[in-house]
């Protein structure tokens, strides 16, 4: 905390100068960076944060028993309950410090997974999930003999609630679902969903990787067993990301990873393995990444989420209108409740085309499939366009991003 809660409380715009990186120029032009749904950018609090671990406190954690070690591991430990607090968790014995959500995911699958599910047994999963909550349930009902069971879009990109609960059944074991969709930009009812799926005996997984960077997420109040984020997505260092678990569940899955750290004891004979959490979490952890976690953790706090929702939003709406103008664009994902995502195509130009021309603009956005595939297909589409929103965006991306889409037209007209 470095006083930053008190300089945005009076100039949202301030976010930007926190972020060092947005300062560069390319190819002569300023840097308009449109791409946080991929990784976010850090803020000059977390870069500190992490040179300053490497520079001065680094150790590895847990096992020494000298002074600098001991201030690295109660440095680490301290970061559990906070991310217990940023997502409303009841306490810290349900943090898993993971590389991403996409291994929080695997996690589940192949912990929870295999003890639990067998033929006859079923996943419900959205049709708009990432790949990270699609592959790995779709490998393990192959290898199980379970059936992944898929609820549709509707044309405007929301999640057909009713399909959805229809195919909810006493066959679901686990309901998986997206809670922000990185392609489409919906924001799903999960909390009803949680519900739904609780009544009929299923254990529930929320992939919040693209909601934790852009609202207030309370795990208590969703009801979920198991919830996942990523620390680049929330401002945070590239390899380091959360699961949280019910510790009921955690303490009845097998181990994920073998090796040190999640032992307490081993004989050639036996091994008996560590408490929740440090079961999950073999060998030494990205203890720089937990550090910058925290930094990114502590930003957010600062800036304040339900602020950060009220900007983006009105920023959404800003660049909706806006690229509505375009003659030939289409959204892809107009959804009533959205975040941070604007999905398009426009006639006659390859979205890998205009992601190309756009960068000779300095205009970063993606373009592809975004690790969602059957969304595309849905849609009819074999990529999409994206512009994806921070924090530091501002109006002047949008219309610079409307202006080159316009110019880009012209050249294929």
């Amino acid at each position: 905390m470095n006083g930053l809660g008190q300089r945005v409380g009076t100039d949202v715009g301030a976010w930007r100068a926190d972020f060092p990186l947005l300062a560069r120029t390319f190819r002569d032009k300023p840097l308009v960076y449109l791409d946080s749904a991929a990784t976010t950018q850090k803020p000059q609090t977390v870069i500190d944060a992490v040179t300053r671990f490497y520079s001065w406190e680094n150790a590895n954690v847990h096992r020494g028993v000298y002074k600098l070690s001991e201030e690295a591991s109660a440095r680490y430990e301290a970061v559990r309950p906070q991310v217990a607090r940023f997502i409303g968790a009841p306490g810290p014995r349900g943090v898993i410090f993971v590389r991403g959500a996409t291994e929080g995911i695997n996690l589940v699958a192949s912990t929870w997974g295999r003890a639990n599910l067998g033929p006859g047994d079923e996943v419900l999963i959205t049709g708009m999930e990432h790949h990270a909550n699609l592959v790995p349930w779709q490998q393990l009902c192959k290898q199980t003999g379970a059936r992944m069971v898929v609820a549709p879009i509707l044309d405007d990109g929301s999640l057909d609630l009713d399909a959805w609960l229809t195919l909810l059944g006493p066959r679901t074991r686990m309901a998986a679902m997206i809670h922000v969709s990185n392609a489409l930009g919906t924001v799903n009812p999960v909390q009803h969903m949680v519900a739904a799926a609780k009544a009929v005996g299923a254990v529930t997984l929320v992939d919040g990787s693209q909601a934790a960077p852009h609202m207030a997420v309370d795990v208590t109040s969703l009801g979920c067993d198991f919830y996942v984020f990523s620390g680049h997505k929330v401002y945070g260092p590239t390899g380091i990301g959360v699961l949280w678990g019910r510790e009921s569940l955690l303490e009845s899955m097998p181990p994920y990873h073998l090796g040190g750290d999640m032992i307490l004891s081993v004989t050639f004979e036996e091994t008996i393995f560590n408490e929740v959490p440090h079961k999950f979490e073999a060998g030494t952890p990205h203890v720089a990444g937990v550090i910058g976690l925290s930094a990114a953790l502590a930003y957010l706090d600062d800036c304040g989420l339900a602020r950060v929702q009220a900007y983006e939003h009105d920023l959404l709406a800003y660049g909706t209108a806006l690229l509505g103008e375009i003659p030939g664009l289409r959204m892809v994902g107009t959804a009533p409740d959205k975040a941070g995502v604007l999905g398009f195509v426009i006639d006659g130009v390859h979205p890998h085309d205009l992601g190309t021309l756009l960068d000779a603009r300095g205009i970063a956005i993606r373009a592809g499939h975004h690790c969602a595939q059957p969304v595309m297909k849905r849609f009819g589409v074999a990529a999409t366009a994206r512009a994806s929103l921070g924090l530091y965006n501002r109006r002047e991306d949008l219309e610079a991003l409307a202006e080159g889409l316009m110019a880009i037209r012209g050249m294929f007209a």
